[in-house]
């Protein structure tokens, strides 16, 4: 390998120059040709949520109860007297309904008729025996004049035979004589004055008897009339088992029967939920100074009795007649008793059956409209508070106090104002401030001002 000379070395070290220069042209072209990168702008995103603006309505606090249908009146027949079934009507028989006034059964009175007959003898008698001394008192009368005449007379003679006999002119034996004949006639005056003075004690026994006569009489004939039972009201015959020729004690049941003009119902309320008929600002009462059975007028509570069977629902307008003193220590509820007027009224066989004993009912209470109070749904209440959608969109919680719950709906006292735009639906995960889409949910807003109304469904 030969040497280069020195003077070759620098001119071969100047052609690397034009490719370096040729590649730097080209890098800078391209970075003066590139298009510029645009950033867009951040935008938030926003969460649908449902809503309703919070109504003010006039809302009608409803409360419910169960109780189980007795009657209003209830008759236990009984045998007041003893004897044998003479009679019965054909509709004596379980489940038979009775007319009032109708004759059930007949109880041979004939023993009963013969006291009364005994007894109506023995009054005669004894008026007979009242008339006898009348008779008697007139004859002792007339007796006792005759013989105080006769007494005076030989008194008269007496005195003029002692005169006499001071004279000689009759022997003493003569006076003597006299004195005993005055003496024999003051006995029968004194006689006849007896028989008089035993005639009040007598005639008094007499009335005595005849009074106690005439009483047993009035009770015999009372008894013949025990004879024949009838029914005292409408009513529906429950078992019955009784046939003619059956001998019946004095006091036997014989059965039972139960109106067909009332029933009530005795239906357990939560005291917690009775509380709202009430009312917040009703005015307090002296304990002594209204009846129970009045305070459901004065508070205007009115109610439904209702029953349920499958698909079968049927219902009876109701008056509440009462409310029990005693709370049920148990269940911490109170009894309110309801009457149903004429619960066979409208029967339909298959669809509308009477209300009798032994239902299980379902009782709706209502008292007096709450003006313009502020109702929410349930489902939107979180621990006491609720989220609202502010006027610029953003979620936001709010603390509420709750009156009371009834149904779906909440009924607020504070903490909410007519018109708030309130989420119904769930906003989990809640982030206070995030931006809402509201979409107004105007089916609930419906169904719950329908049921704070009283126009709802039941629960």
């Amino acid at each position: 390998m030969t040497d280069q000379p020195a003077s070759a070395r620098p001119l071969r070290q100047w052609l690397i120059l034009p490719p370096l220069i040729l590649g730097v042209g080209v890098a800078i072209y391209m970075v003066a040709g590139r298009t510029q990168l645009k950033h867009n702008p951040v935008t938030e995103v926003s969460r649908t949520l449902r809503v309703i603006p919070a109504p003010q309505v006039d809302v009608v606090p409803r409360v419910w109860g169960y109780g189980t249908a007795e009657p209003g009146r209830t008759w236990k027949a009984v045998a007041e007297v003893q004897g044998r079934v003479i009679e019965t009507d054909p509709h004596l028989k379980a489940g038979s309904i009775i007319a009032k006034g109708l004759t059930l059964l007949k109880i041979d009175p004939y023993e009963l008729e013969l006291v009364a007959a005994q007894l109506k003898a023995d009054i005669d008698r004894v008026k007979a025996q009242q008339s006898e001394l009348e008779t008697n008192e007139a004859n002792y009368r007339a007796s006792l004049t005759i013989e105080d005449a006769a007494l005076a007379l030989a008194e008269q003679e007496l005195r003029r035979l002692r005169q006499l006999s001071q004279t000689n002119a009759i022997s003493p034996a003569d006076v003597d004589a006299k004195e005993r004949e005055v003496l024999a006639q003051r006995q029968n005056v004194q006689s006849q004055r007896n028989l008089l003075n035993v005639l009040p004690s007598k005639l008094q026994a007499l009335n005595a008897e005849l009074t106690v006569k005439q009483s047993s009489l009035k009770q015999a004939e009372i008894d013949v009339t025990k004879c024949v039972i009838k029914a005292p009201f409408s009513c529906r015959l429950a078992d019955v088992d009784i046939q003619a020729g059956q001998f019946l004690a004095r006091g036997e049941v014989l059965f039972e029967a139960y109106s067909t003009a009332i029933t009530e119902v005795d239906a357990q309320v939560p005291m917690d939920q009775a509380r709202k008929l009430m009312g917040a600002d009703a005015a307090p009462i002296a304990p002594l100074s209204i009846d129970l059975d009045e305070l459901a007028n004065l508070l205007g509570i009115q109610a439904t009795v209702r029953i349920r069977a499958g698909d079968l629902t049927v219902h009876w307008d109701a008056r509440v007649t009462g409310i029990r003193e005693q709370l049920d220590p148990t269940t911490r509820s109170i009894a309110v008793v309801v009457a149903v007027d004429d619960p066979y009224k409208n029967v339909i066989p298959g669809k509308r059956p009477p209300l009798v004993k032994g239902m299980f009912c379902e009782i709706e209470l209502w008292a007096k409209p709450r003006a313009g109070k502020i109702v929410i749904p349930r489902s939107a209440m979180h621990d006491g508070a609720v989220y609202i959608v502010n006027d610029e969109r953003r979620l936001e919680k709010r603390a509420v106090v709750v009156d009371f719950l009834q149904s779906d709906f909440v009924c607020v006292s504070t903490g909410l104002h007519a018109g708030e735009v309130v989420v119904v639906s769930d906003p989990t995960p809640a982030i206070l401030g995030m931006l809402v889409d509201p979409v107004e949910d105007d089916a609930l807003l419906n169904v719950i001002k329908a049921q704070a109304t009283g126009e709802g469904s039941l629960k």
